[in-house]
Parts: structure tokens; sequence; C-alpha cells
């Protein structure tokens, strides 16, 4: 996020805007007193954001490149006045409230994994009844998967929701039925309101359920057909269009055997945005920054496909469990790494194998190595 807070005020300095922004956290680009023309170092509240909205009077304001805390801002900020630019807030929130997403995604005859949507534990109980375990559980208007978990059994539902309910504030519960044996995928893209470019397509090495952000990625995709990339961008593009988006856009899909489950569409900047941007030349953030101005894809001299790179580029996380002893380390929906690496190569395996250098993660070359398989993988 911080990459591409830094891409836009760069993107709005070169098309003769002056900058100001809000940011409370000095670890950070986007902080230096260089990036931008102004700096606020507050809090993203609603509060804040208001009270430097009747200070400065912008032209518009960007919520789309701060994650989750500034998107949740968008709708209460456009009520009280301040315009917003880009995405509106109204496709914000069809993408980011699951039971509006679940319409959208049924009304252009996608798939979903089997699913219902919940608000409390009684109807949570009953729709799991009639899906089935393993269940994901998924909040509305969440950041780094935070709130998601698997659910195995009744047992484990049960305990979740009794003390979970407060993150989902008042916003539906999205319950999905787990996908055994799928491929994870990530899509990078652009949209204009017109035409939708695609920046990237990233396969997920670790198998669906480890959250997009701790599970290592290739670009481009080593197994993916050529026929399923196709139909992934398609998707894509119809769901960007029918949101009316206007910026970034990332979507995730399971893929299980040759059948593809729509998982999410995020109307904003991902964590993937840099590594993407990085691996193709592509300055998604500027680009979609442009967009945000009235500048289209076409007047930039952009076209909706560009071919991928011609050799690989991996991303593989960076996990704190060094440094934090005790803590939990088996990965799920509910992200835990602080960082990211990327190994760059003609060769997948050697690419996957310099982040793994790069991540200080150096395999030895001789001795034993144990393999553990659970027994119903043994089947």
């Amino acid at each position: 996020f911080d990459y591409c807070c830094v891409h836009a005020a760069m993107a709005l300095r070169e098309a003769g805007y002056q900058t100001i922004m809000v940011n409370c956290n000095p670890e950070t680009v986007s902080t230096d007193v260089d990036t931008s023309d102004r700096l606020y170092f507050e809090p993203v509240t609603l509060e804040d954001v208001l009270t430097i909205a009747k200070l400065e009077e912008p032209l518009g304001v960007v919520v789309q490149y701060g994650g989750q805390t500034p998107l949740k801002l968008a709708k209460k900020l456009a009520d009280l006045g301040v315009p917003i630019l880009g995405t509106s807030p109204e496709a914000i929130d069809e993408a980011e409230d699951r039971k509006r997403f679940q319409a959208l995604v049924q009304a252009l005859n996608l798939h979903q994994p089997a699913n219902g949507i919940v608000r409390h534990l009684d109807e949570a109980l009953e729709v799991a009844q009639k899906i089935g375990y393993p269940l994901v559980v998924r909040p509305s208007y969440v950041l780094g998967g935070r709130g998601m978990e698997i659910a195995y059994s009744e047992e484990d539902l049960t305990h979740y929701l009794t003390h979970n309910l407060d993150t989902a504030n008042s916003s539906p519960i999205l319950l999905d039925k787990f996908l055994n044996d799928a491929t994870e995928v990530d899509i990078d893209a652009v949209c204009d309101g017109q035409d939708v470019m695609i920046g990237g397509i990233m396969e997920h090495i670790e198998q669906a359920g480890v959250h997009s952000g701790d599970s290592a990625c290739t670009l481009p995709p080593f197994r993916l057909s050529v026929v399923v990339q196709q139909d992934l961008i398609e998707q894509l593009r119809q769901m960007a269009l029918k949101l009316n988006v206007v910026g970034l856009v990332n979507a995730q899909f399971a893929i299980q055997a040759d059948d593809i489950y729509v998982l999410e569409v995020n109307p904003r900047a991902s964590r993937t945005v840099p590594f993407v941007s990085k691996a193709t030349g592509l300055e998604l953030a500027k680009i979609a920054m442009r967009c945000k101005l009235g500048i289209s894809l076409k007047a930039q001299g952009l076209s909706q496909h560009y071919p991928m790179p011609a050799f690989y580029s991996v991303k593989l996380p960076v996990f704190p469990f060094i440094k934090f002893a005790g803590v939990d380390s088996i990965l799920g929906p509910e992200m835990k790494s602080t960082g990211e690496v990327m190994g760059i190569d003609n060769n997948f395996e050697i690419a996957y194998a310099k982040s793994q250098i790069a991540a200080s993660m150096n395999l030895p070359m001789n001795g034993n190595a144990f393999v553990s398989v659970k027994n119903k993988d043994k089947e």
C-alpha cells in the first residue's frame, strides 16, 4: 500500500496536481517529506480525514490505495460531501459486502463455492448443515484475512462465532464450502470503466486455504492452461465492468479440476501490485491513478492484454516466527507474514530456489528429510 500511495502521488504530480498525504505510520516512504506536497501525520479516522478535507478542500480523495482502513470510510465521506476519486463508494460496498457480491456473481452466471450468508449463530449452524464441513468463514470488509478461519466441525463454527462476531462489524458473514485440492489464483488489473487491462495472473504454489499474502505465487502461471487463463481474464473483466471499477482491482479465484470458482473481488490496491509491476514493467498504481483523473487506458496508449513475461517471477512470503517464540506457525486464511521477497529466472524451479535463498531459507545439500503425510492424503 505504501508503494501504491507513493506512485499515486508521483502520477498526480506528473499530471500537474498538488498532493496531500494522510498517514500516521512513520515506517513508510509515503510519509517522507518530499513524497507529497503536504503531509498530515494523523490517524486515518473519519473525524481526522473530515477535518483535513474541510481545511484543504481537495478536488478529490483517493481511498483505494491505503488498504481496508480508508476503504471503510469511503461511504461516510461521500455522504458528508467529500468527493471520492475513481471507484465509487457504492461499487466498493457492492464488492466488499458479502451478500451484495454474492448477488452480483449470480447475476453474471459465474460460480462460487457452495455458500450462505449469515449474521448470527443459529442461522450459521443451519446453513452449515446444508453446505457441509469444512467451511471457510469470511467476514465482510476485512484486510489480511482478519477474522477468517476454516471450521471443520459444528464445534469449531460455534467457537468461532461466539468469539468473533464483533469482527463482522454488523456486516454479513459468508460461509464458503472449503475446496479441497484446489489451486488459488490472483489477478491484478486496471479498469477505466470501459476497458480492463490485465496486469498479471499469479498462480499460488500452496493449495487454496492459505491466505494469499502467506502463499508463494508465480507469474506467469506454470500449470494453468491457456484456456483456463482466458476464462479467468473474461470473468474478471465482467465483474470489474459490472462494478464500474475505475482504478485498480484484484480478484481471487479457486480452480478445482477445470472448474473456476470466484472467491472475492477487491476494488482497491492489493499487496501484489508492487510484485506484478516489477515482474511486468507495468506501473499499475500510476496507470490506475491516471484512470481516476479521467484519462482512459486507450488515451494512455495501453492495450487490454499484454503478453506475459518470458521469464518466471516468484513471490515468497517472509514470516516473523523466529522473533516470536510460541506463535502458531500453521498457515490458514488469516495472514501471518510480515514481508516478501522475489526470485526471477527463465526457469521456474530456479526462480523458486532464488526466492527461498532471498528469504534466508537455505536448504541443506545433504542429510535426512522427514516427510509426513496425513491419513486422508494416503488414500
